[in-house]
C-alpha cells in the first residue's frame, strides 16, 4: 500500500487500487447449443419500434379574437428574427419568413424580408425566382416587372430568369414586351437555346421576317454547323428552296475547313437529293470527300455509296466502293507510314482506277516515308516502291523522262557507302537500252562499279558488252572484276571461257594459271576442274597430267584420285597403256590412304569400288581379281553416345575391316595365346 501511494503522489490518500474502474466479470456461457426458438433481427427492430413512445406534440391553438392574433404574430416574428440573426446565412429561413408574412396578408412586411434576404445573398437567384412568383401569385404584377428587371440585371447569365421573365409578359400579352426583353437578352449574346427560343417565339406570331432575321444574328453569333444546319431547315420548312441552298452554301464557304464540316456536307447532299437534283448532291458528296481529312469522314463515305446505289449507275457505284477503300487505306498508312505493303495495296486500287494524277500523288507520299535505320533489311520492302514507280511511268503513263528522273532520285537516296541495290542499277541501264541510249546505259552501269561493285552488275554489264561484240570492254571489265573480287572463281573461269572462245588458247591458259595462284579462292574445286577441262578439250594430255599432279600436290581428297584415274583410262591413247596409268593412280591412291590416312576407311573402302567397277567396264582388258583380294569386309558396331549428363546410349555404325588388318588381327591373338601358355607352364613348374 505504502509502495502504491508513494508511487503516484498525485492520489492524496487514494490507493491506485481504489481508483481503477471495475467492470463486471463476463458471464460464462456453458450451453452454447442453439436455443430451441430463434429470435431473428427482425422481430428485435419490430418490437423496438412498436414499444417507442408516441412523439409528443404540441396541441393545437385556435385564434379567437385580434390580441391573440397580434400576441401571435410577435411570438413567430420574435422567433424568425432570433433565427437570423443566429444563422444570417441560411436562405431557406429567410423564404420561411418571407413566406409566413405572405400567409398573414402582410405583403409590405413580406416584402421588406425579401429585399433584407437578397442583400444577404443578391446572387443567389432561388432567391429572386421566389419573390417574383410571390408577386405574380398576388397579381401585383407591377412589382413583379420590378423584380424581374432588378434579376435579370444583376444575373444576366442565368437563363431561367430570362425565360421566366418573357414568360409572365407572354402570359399577359404583353407580346412587344416580350420581343424588347429578348432583345435584351440577346444582346448578352447567349447559348444557342436562348436564340431558339426567341424564333420560337416569333413563330408562334407568324413572323418568319423576323425569325430570318434573328436566323442571320444567330449564325453569327454561333457560327458553328449546327446552327447553319436549323438555319436552312428553317428556310426549306418554310418552302424557301432557293433560301435554303444559299443558306447551305454560305456555310460551306465558312465552315468547310470545320470538324463537324463532314455533318455540314451530308446535310446540304441530303436537301439537293429530297430537291431531286442527284448531281448537285453528287458533286457535293465528291467535294466533301476531296477536302474533308479522311480520318473523319466514315459517315460519309458510308452516305456517298448508299446514295450511288440508289440514284448511281454502275460506274458511279464502282467509284463510291473505290472510295470507301481509299478511305480504309488512307486510315492504315495514317495509322502507320511504314507499312510498305499497305501502299503498295493503296497503289494497286489508285492503278486500277487510271487517275494519272492521283497514281503519283499516292507514288510521292509513298516514297516519301523514306525508312528510318540505314540498314539493308528495312529497305528491302520500300526500294520496290521505286521499282513499281518508274515501271509505272514508264510503261502506263509512257513518260520517258520522268522514269529517268525517277531512276535518278532513287539512286541518290541510296546509302551506297553502306548498302546498295544492284537490282536497281541494272534497271535504270536496261530502262537506257530500251531507249536505244547506250552512253546512258555504260554511264548508269561504270557508276554503279564505281560506288557499289555487285557480282550481278559485273556479269550483266559483261553480258551487255558481249552482246554488242566489244571484246576489248569485256576484257576491262573482267579485269575490275577481278581486280575487286581476286578470290571468284566464277570470274575466272568466265573469263578464260571468254578467251577461249575467241581462240585464243595462250591467254585463256595464262589466265587459269594467275587464279590458280591466287591465295585464296571461294571455289578452287571449280576452277581446277574448268582448267582441266579445258586443256583435256585441248589435248594437251600431258599438261592435263601435270596438273593432276600439281593438283594432288595440293589435296588427296578421294574425287581427285578418282577424276585422274578415270581421266588416265579414257586418255585417247593406246588403250592397255590408259589401263596401266589408271592402276597405278589407283595404286598410288590406295598406298596414300593405307599408310598416310588410315582413318579415311571409308574413302578407301569407295576407291577400291570404283577400281573394282572401272576394272569391269574394261571388259576383256580388265582384271577385277587384282582389287577382289584388297576389298574390305563390312561389320555393324556399337559405340556410347556421351552427352552432358552422362551416356545416353549407344549408336551402330558400319566398321570396315580390310584383308591385311585381319591378319595383322589373327598374329596378336596367337602371339597372345602363346604368351598365355608360357605364363601356365611357368606357374606349373613353380607348384
Amino acid at each position: 500500500m505504502a509502495s502504491n501511494r508513494d508511487g503516484d503522489p498525485s492520489l492524496g490518500y487514494l490507493t491506485r487500487k481504489d481508483t481503477e474502474v471495475k467492470l463486471p466479470r463476463p458471464t460464462r456461457v456453458k450451453n452454447k447449443t442453439p436455443a430451441p426458438i430463434q429470435i431473428t433481427a427482425e422481430q428485435i427492430l419490430r418490437e423496438a419500434r412498436e414499444r417507442q413512445e408516441a412523439e409528443i406534440r404540441p396541441p393545437k391553438q385556435k385564434i379567437t379574437d385580434s390580441t391573440e392574433l397580434a400576441d401571435y404574430r410577435l411570438r413567430k416574428r420574435k422567433e424568425f428574427e432570433d433565427l437570423i440573426r443566429r444563422v444570417r446565412w441560411n436562405i431557406s429561413v429567410w423564404i420561411k419568413y418571407a413566406q409566413w408574412e405572405e400567409s398573414q396578408k402582410d405583403f409590405n412586411r413580406a416584402r421588406s424580408v425579401w429585399e433584407r434576404a437578397l442583400e444577404v445573398d443578391y446572387r443567389n437567384h432561388t432567391l429572386w425566382l421566389k419573390y417574383a412568383e410571390v408577386e405574380m401569385k398576388n397579381k401585383f404584377i407591377n412589382h413583379a416587372r420590378n423584380v424581374w428587371d432588378r434579376a435579370v440585371t444583376l444575373l444576366p447569365r442565368i437563363d431561367q430568369l430570362w425565360y421566366k421573365y418573357i414568360h409572365m409578359e407572354e402570359m399577359l400579352g404583353n407580346v412587344a414586351g416580350s420581343r424588347q426583353i429578348f432583345e435584351r437578352w440577346m444582346g448578352w449574346m447567349p447559348d444557342q437555346q436562348g436564340w431558339l427560343s426567341y424564333i420560337k417565339f416569333e413563330l408562334r406570331y407568324n413572323e418568319v421576317e423576323r425569325a430570318r432575321g434573328i436566323f442571320e444574328r444567330f449564325v453569327q453569333c454561333h457560327p458553328k454547323v449546327s446552327a447553319w444546319i436549323r438555319y436552312a431547315k428553317f428556310e426549306m420548312k418554310n418552302g424557301e428552296v432557293a433560301r435554303a441552298r444559299n443558306v447551305y452554301e454560305r456555310a460551306v464557304e465558312k465552315l468547310a475547313d470545320d470538324e463537324e464540316a463532314e455533318t455540314l456536307f451530308v446535310a446540304f447532299a441530303e436537301f439537293e437529293e429530297r430537291c431531286k437534283e442527284t448531281e448537285r448532291a453528287r458533286c457535293i458528296y465528291k467535294f466533301a470527300l476531296d477536302h474533308i481529312p479522311k480520318g473523319r469522314a466514315e459517315d460519309l463515305y458510308r452516305k456517298f455509296v448508299a446514295f450511288e446505289k440508289q440514284y448511281g449507275d454502275k460506274e458511279g457505284i464502282e467509284d463510291a466502293i473505290v472510295g470507301k477503300r481509299r478511305f480504309q487505306y488512307e486510315d492504315e498508312v495514317r495509322k502507320n507510314p511504314l507499312n510498305y505493303d499497305a501502299w503498295f495495296d493503296y497503289i494497286r486500287l489508285e492503278e486500277s482506277v487510271g487517275n494519272k494524277e492521283r497514281i503519283r500523288e499516292v507514288y510521292e507520299r509513298a516514297i516519301a516515308n523514306v525508312p528510318p535505320a540505314q540498314e539493308k533489311r528495312y529497305w528491302q520492302r520500300y526500294i520496290y516502291l521505286w521499282i513499281n514507280y518508274a515501271l509505272y511511268e514508264e510503261l502506263d503513263a509512257e513518260d520517258i523522262e520522268r522514269t529517268r528522273e525517277v531512276y535518278r532520285e532513287c539512286l541518290n537516296l541510296i546509302p551506297h557507302e553502306i548498302f546498295s541495290f544492284a537490282k536497281i542499277w541494272l534497271l535504270a541501264a536496261q530502262f537506257e537500252i530500251r531507249q536505244l541510249n547506250l552512253k546512258g546505259a555504260r554511264l548508269v552501269l561504270g557508276n554503279a562499279i564505281g560506288k557499289a561493285p555487285k557480282d550481278k552488275i559485273f556479269k550483266k554489264y559483261i553480258e551487255i558488252e558481249l552482246q554488242l561484240g566489244n571484246i576489248d570492254r569485256c576484257r576491262k571489265l573482267y579485269e575490275k572484276y577481278l581486280e575487286w573480287s581476286p578470290e571468284n572463281c566464277y570470274a575466272w573461269s568466265k573469263y578464260a571461257e571468254l578467251e577461249r572462245s575467241l581462240s585464243e588458247t595462250e591467254r585463256a591458259r595464262a589466265i587459269f594459271e594467275l587464279a590458280i595462284a591466287q591465295p585464296a579462292l571461294d571455289m578452287p574445286e571449280l576452277l581446277w576442274k574448268a582448267y582441266i577441262d579445258f586443256e583435256i578439250s585441248e589435248g594437251e594430255y600431258d599438261r592435263t597430267r601435270e596438273l593432276y599432279k600439281r593438283l594432288l600436290d595440293r589435296t588427296k581428297h578421294l574425287k581427285v584420285w578418282i577424276s585422274c584415274a578415270k581421266f588416265e583410262a579414257s586418255a585417247m591413247e593406246e588403250q592397255k597403256l590408259c589401263i596401266q596409268n589408271a592402276r597405278r593412280v589407283f595404286e598410288k591412291a590406295l598406298n596414300y590412304f593405307r599408310m598416310s590416312a588410315p582413318e579415311l576407311k571409308e574413302e578407301r573402302a569407295m576407291l577400291l569400288d570404283e577400281w573394282l567397277d572401272m576394272e569391269k567396264s574394261f571388259g576383256q582388258l580388265g582384271d577385277a581379281s587384282l582389287v577382289e583380294p584388297k576389298l574390305p569386309k563390312k561389320l555393324k558396331k556399337r559405340k556410347q553416345i556421351a552427352s552432358e549428363d552422362g551416356l545416353a546410349g549407344y549408336e551402330e555404325y558400319i566398321d570396315y575391316v580390310f584383308p591385311e588388318e585381319a591378319h595383322a588381327h589373327n598374329l596378336k591373338i596367337l602371339e597372345k595365346a602363346r604368351e598365355w601358355k608360357r605364363q601356365k607352364l611357368a606357374s606349373g613348374a613353380e607348384d
